[in-house]
């Protein structure tokens, strides 16, 4: 997906779905998930835009399929991926996952390692920011 206008439109707004599923956790777990996240954020200033420009196209890879099917179906992509909450989660994390994997900073791999267990819960409670998100852009 280029790299115009459009696309940093995207990246901010994903990064403000991010920083919103962050915020919205409680309780120790959400204490641990906010630290953590914290942390990755202060590696460098704009660390977390440049994260998601880089996954960008590999989730909007694994997510055609559900807008293709949502296309075919002449729905929204929101109502296939709100009901392949789990499907949408275990397709985004593969990516972040083969990612993970290859990370330089010693940092940012020990910080995943202690988010990614709880992960897919936390992914499938984003789905609805998620699918908001992509039909926000699929509309335009």
């Amino acid at each position: 997906m280029g790299t115009g206008e459009k696309r940093q439109q995207i990246i901010g707004d994903a990064c403000t779905v991010l920083d919103q599923e962050v915020a919205d956790k409680s309780g120790l777990g959400g204490i641990a998930d906010k630290a953590a996240y914290a942390v990755v954020k202060s590696i460098k200033p704009g660390f977390m835009r440049q994260a998601v420009d880089h996954l960008l196209d590999e989730f909007l890879d694994v997510l055609s399929p559900i807008i293709e099917e949502a296309n075919s179906k002449n729905v929204k992509p929101s109502s296939l991926i709100l009901e392949n909450r789990s499907k949408m989660a275990n397709s985004l994390l593969a990516v972040t996952d083969r990612r993970a994997e290859k990370a330089d900073n010693a940092v940012v791999r020990k910080s995943y390692d202690k988010l990614r267990p709880a992960a897919q819960k936390h992914v499938e409670a984003a789905a609805p920011r998620v699918a908001q998100l992509v039909d926000k852009y699929v509309d335009a």
